[in-house]
């Protein structure tokens, strides 16, 4: 069975996406329960890897609208 992947993982990973363009700038990223799904991990795991995404200022969170890639002037 693959091992499951930390929220520090999943964070690095999605790090990865938006340096490489994969996610733009302004682009709205997966909801926790989809990234939940993707990475077959708990919704709770979704929600400290994105946290840890805002802390390292790549996301930007709106309530009720959802997480995007952090714009570079903001």
């Amino acid at each position: 069975m693959p091992q499951r992947m930390t929220y520090e993982q999943i964070a690095d990973d999605l790090a990865a996406r938006i340096e490489s363009g994969e996610y733009a700038a302004g682009a709205q990223l997966p909801s926790y329960p989809q990234l939940a799904t993707l990475y077959s991990v708990s919704y709770a795991t979704a929600q400290r890897a994105i946290g840890v995404l805002r802390i390292r200022g790549l996301v930007v969170g709106f309530p009720r609208r959802g997480v995007f890639v952090r714009e570079p002037d903001e």
